[in-house]
């Protein structure tokens, strides 16, 4: 692309800000239609957006990036690194770890959304500063900054931007990054010199993401159906049920999941975050269920407000730790879920149900059968009704 030096050297200048600012990827692409803009349309007409019917709504947004910033001439496509340093590269899959049944019982946290701090506001705050640095370079322009809430193909620009290339689970890699970074993008209405576009695929014949998701989300490489995934079920699908079939794939998660990121080679060595706010808060390596049972609104938004897990609201995030009680099979759980029999939500008695059953104790059986009794919601009816056909033979083993 032949470019005035007067722009290369703002497109320097801006990636050397950039990188000051604490984004460890940068690269530059061109706007426009996105390549992947077909593949997107068709997984929409297969339903693999579930319930996020936002997508569906802008997907003429989504054609070109005219529908974010009229005129956009570049994009500024920025990765920043969110994995801890108290936290391994890679390890055994946390969901195949028994808990202690003298312990807590652990509810897991994907590690994006364990740190002090909402990574939307962090990163906006960043591209706020990148911006001021932009109109200075380039006066008079105008330029957009976006963290995942807009109508634009960030995976799509990052890898024409050279950031790398799609993973066979879908998510981003880079030869040195891994996948484990936030992708945030500057829209401009001035062009820039753009960088290579990636277009080679470092996966081979690897296929480590779709052999270990839980609830076999991938009905081929590069392609994701949200409805099964534990990151949609347990973030997105709010006002309603998690399906019964794949509660057990849940096992320990709470909110997110990183399965086919833990299992991914290229995520084996990679780099640490350099910042605080993305460093895991305690109380959430991992979370505690029963607590989380037991909250009510006001003590959920004291403990999660201005965080990543107040996006499910409270009764999203207490059906989650309801059915990683049940996978637990451990009475530990038995009060709380036995209170949460009496919540106003027939979801959570839903849920609260659906756990009893799977611990099968004495006292969480009498406590369903208590409840049964004045019970006048038809499907939690049905809940508890599947629940209490555990026999007493195996309440008496566990």
């Amino acid at each position: 692309m032949n470019v005035p030096d007067q722009t290369t050297r703002a497109s320097v200048a801006i990636r050397d800000q950039a990188r000051q600012l604490g984004f460890e990827l940068v690269g530059i692409a061109p706007a426009g239609r996105p390549e992947s803009l077909d593949h997107f349309l068709e997984w929409l007409e297969q339903d693999y957006d579930g319930r996020m019917d936002y997508l569906d709504r802008r997907r003429e947004a989504y054609a070109h990036t005219d529908g974010v910033l009229p005129q956009a001439a570049s994009l500024i496509m920025l990765g920043m690194i969110y994995r801890s340093v108290s936290e391994p590269a890679m390890g055994p899959l946390p969901t195949r770890q028994p808990p202690d049944p003298d312990g807590p019982i652990p509810a897991l946290v994907a590690r994006y959304a364990t740190g002090s701090r909402d990574y939307h506001d962090v990163l906006r705050e960043r591209l706020s500063q990148l911006a001021d640095f932009v109109h200075e370079q380039l006066p008079g322009c105008r330029t957009r900054g976006i963290v995942d809430t807009a109508p634009l193909l960030e995976r799509d620009f990052a890898r024409q931007a050279g950031l790398g290339w799609f993973g066979k689970n879908t998510m981003l890699l880079d030869r040195q990054m891994g996948s484990w970074f936030f992708l945030a993008a500057l829209l401009v209405d001035r062009p820039l010199e753009s960088d290579t576009p990636h277009t080679t695929d470092h996966c081979g014949t690897c296929t480590a993401c779709l052999d270990a998701c839980p609830t076999d989300a991938f009905p081929a490489p590069w392609v994701l159906d949200a409805r099964r995934c534990i990151s949609y079920l347990t973030i997105e699908l709010r006002g309603d049920p998690i399906p019964g079939e794949l509660r057990e794939g849940l096992g320990s998660w709470l909110f997110g999941c990183d399965v086919c990121q833990d299992v991914c080679p290229w995520n084996r060595d990679t780099p640490a975050t350099g910042s605080a706010e993305f460093e895991p808060r305690e109380d959430l390596l991992p979370a505690d269920v029963v607590p989380l049972l037991q909250l009510d609104e006001e003590s959920y938004n004291q403990r999660f407000a201005g965080t990543p897990l107040d996006r499910p609201g409270r009764d999203g995030l207490v059906q989650n730790a309801a059915i990683v009680a049940g996978n637990s099979r451990q009475p530990a759980a038995v009060p709380s879920l036995v209170r949460l029999l009496e919540d106003d939500n027939p979801i959570l008695r839903s849920s609260a149900a659906w756990a009893l059953g799977r611990i099968a104790g004495k006292d969480g059986l009498v406590a369903l059968r208590d409840r049964r009794a004045v019970e006048d919601n038809p499907s939690v009816q049905e809940e508890i009704d599947a629940a209490l056909l555990v026999s007493p033979e195996r309440s008496e083993r566990e």
